[in-house]
């Protein structure tokens, strides 16, 4: 069976990395996925498998049913790219002005489409079935495109069992990460509006400074991390957008913030909204000024179920070798919503390898010079592929 698989893989590598370059040139934002949805469903189509479109709005969903009944795990991908502009120099850069796949999901999506063509060879060894999920939105927080996705019966019919996802990440190529319990970050929004009052600015007794007031805001917010958090535990508050101000001899009436926070306790994500609240309310009042503050919560702590991570993690030796196999000490601040599959059925969500020579200097996501090392993809296919039939036929 192994040689098979390795067969079935060459076989279909050089189509894939066609489709992950086709794709690449043509990123499409959460929820706007209309190409990519088209292409995906096309090749799912192809292969024999129960294909539904349109669930959870833009999501595709293709069923493989197995050579006898059983459990039914589901192998999910992202599919939505970044507003960013590309600078890398690939003959395949983006032709979508203003838009390019700086986090990898068109990776994510040619190695599930790689996975449910070698599967779909070999549907007479697997006992039960397995789902292909590609979602849309995954970089849509506070929503994101999975829980549209279960909204509309993605985990039910046949009902999910299990879930598997995994993500292009900072480690070197042919090695995969993962870890039980929690592996990425809980991730909520913050929005902040300071209202001072304007004066020309060679008069600011004439006037409310939003901007002084919002740099004490920003430093205050600092402390709660510093002085509110266990020293043991970690947080993290960003603020990544500030606006304000007309013109550079006029003091700002108005200044809008967006932040991020990162949290991995609940005690400490109990906390964390009432204390930013009372920094920028009292702040704001100390200084003068009114505020507006909005802690929307967005994705929940990503947990590993440890169980089914002891199961993949041999699944995933057995696949590409014991020392590639890295089981990581600490989990990631980066939000993923793969959490919305994760608090319903026991799911893996695990990192993979992608860094070479080829790309030292550039594989830092969310970054227009991105460049992943297609060499990731082929392990990343037989990941999923020995993960699935293991899960399906032991």
């Amino acid at each position: 069976m192994k040689d098979k698989l390795e067969h079935l893989i060459d076989k279909h590598i050089m189509d894939i990395i066609e489709f992950r370059r086709d794709l690449h040139q043509y990123p499409e934002l959460g929820m706007e996925e209309v190409r990519t949805s088209a292409r995906v469903a096309e090749e799912l189509k192809k292969l024999d498998l129960e294909v539904q479109t349109g669930i959870g709005k833009m999501g595709v969903v293709g069923l493989l049913k197995g050579n006898t009944d059983g459990r039914t795990i589901l192998l999910r991908a992202d599919m939505d790219a970044l507003p960013l502009e590309e600078e890398t120099d690939l003959s395949f850069k983006s032709k979508n002005p203003g838009l390019m796949h700086a986090c990898g999901h068109d990776v994510h999506t040619s190695i599930l489409l790689g996975a449910a063509k070698v599967l779909s060879e070999v549907k007479e060894h697997i006992n039960g079935n397995i789902k292909f999920v590609f979602q849309p939105a995954e970089e849509a927080s506070p929503t994101g495109g999975a829980r549209y996705m279960i909204e509309d019966g993605v985990l039910e019919n046949p009902k999910v069992d299990a879930a598997l996802a995994l993500h292009v990440w900072n480690l070197p190529l042919g090695k995969v990460g993962l870890k039980p319990g929690p592996i990425m970050a809980q991730s909520d929004r913050i929005f902040i509006k300071v209202k001072g009052s304007s004066s020309h600015a060679s008069q600011p007794q004439n006037g409310i400074d939003a901007i002084v007031a919002s740099g004490y805001i920003i430093t205050a917010l600092q402390t709660i991390v510093s002085r509110n958090v266990d020293p043991m535990e970690s947080a993290v508050i960003t603020i990544g957008k500030i606006n304000g101000g007309t013109r550079y001899n006029v003091i700002s009436d108005t200044v809008s913030m967006e932040g991020t926070v990162r949290i991995f306790d609940p005690k400490v994500a109990d906390m964390m909204p009432k204390r930013i609240m009372e920094i920028v309310k009292n702040v704001s009042l100390a200084l003068g000024c009114e505020c507006e503050v909005e802690y929307v919560k967005g994705y929940s702590l990503l947990a590993n179920d440890e169980k089914l991570t002891f199961e993949v993690a041999n699944s995933l030796r057995e696949a590409i070798g014991e020392d590639n196999v890295i089981i990581a000490e600490k989990p990631a601040s980066g939000g993923e919503d793969f959490s919305a599959f994760t608090n319903i059925v026991p799911s893996v969500y695990f990192w993979l390898g992608m860094v070479s020579e080829l790309n030292k200097d550039k594989c830092t996501i969310h970054n227009p010079n991105l460049i992943v090392d297609e060499g990731c993809i082929p392990i990343g296919i037989k990941a999923m592929v020995y993960s699935a039939i293991n899960f399906l036929n032991k």
